[in-house]
């Protein structure tokens, strides 16, 4: 199997490309800033991108017109972008999420699962999210994932509940409301907690990566998985067998 890696020189490029050769699979190149990815695209089965929200629907032109699976790990996506992904996955396999960290995903899917059994009016959902100080955006992607695992779980849609960055007289908290707060500061790899407080119980899942490489091993292994996939828009769910869901 041929992979891609785009950002190749970066941290998370330079992880990939090391699973690649643990997985026993072949490098087939890579890309950096401003490199075109048509020519990438072209000479490999899946292409692995961790870059940058504003590469995104040039990536999905170029992916899609030569054929080739996408493993997009990508955060701070936009409506437009995500839109994009989304056509893109109607021609070609690409697996989507906010995370690849095997614990990731099956937090989110206790989240989902936590949210449809506990009643949104005597549960309110929060999540902490903080890294490294140099992350562009926030709230993370996995928080947002964690957001929309609880608004599927409750029927509702993330857009309509969400409240990110209170400050000042803000009144009361809003019922139903799914609230984010984002830290950072030092070289913190990745920590999430999602809490369900009630008033006479508090409920947190937390989960905390300590190496990127957890990230880089898990969409290595969503890229070999993908191998001979029909088109479709899948998740780590799907490549951890732990069953698909429709976004939130």
């Amino acid at each position: 199997m041929r992979i891609g890696i785009a950002g190749i020189d970066g941290r998370m490029g330079r992880l990939l490309a090391e699973e690649v050769a643990a997985a026993g699979a072949t490098l087939a190149g890579g890309t950096r800033r401003g490199d075109d990815p048509a020519g990438l695209a072209a000479a490999c089965d899946v292409f692995v991108d961790f870059t940058h929200a504003s590469t995104v629907e040039t990536h999905a032109r170029a992916l899609v017109a030569a054929g080739t699976g996408w493993v997009l790990g990508t955060s701070g996506l936009s409506a437009e972008d995500e839109a994009a992904v989304g056509r893109a996955a109607e021609r070609i396999g690409v697996v989507h999420a906010p995370s690849f960290a095997p614990g990731v995903a099956l937090i989110l899917a206790l989240a989902e699962q936590m949210a449809a059994a506990l009643p949104e009016a005597g549960y309110d959902a929060e999540i902490v999210e903080m890294h490294h100080r140099q992350k562009v955006d926030a709230p993370s992607g996995t928080a947002i994932g964690l957001g929309r695992a609880v608004a599927r779980g409750r029927g509702v849609r993330l857009e309509e509940v969400r409240e990110s960055g209170r400050d000042g007289h803000t009144g009361a908290r809003r019922p139903g409301a799914i609230g984010f707060a984002a830290l950072r500061g030092g070289q913190v790899v990745g920590e999430h907690t999602l809490l369900f407080a009630g008033a006479s119980e508090h409920i947190a899942l937390t989960h905390r990566a300590f190496d990127r490489r957890v990230f880089a091993t898990g969409a290595i292994r969503a890229a070999l998985w993908l191998e001979g996939r029909p088109p479709g828009l899948y998740s780590l769910r799907d490549v951890l067998g732990l069953g698909s869901y429709q976004r939130a």
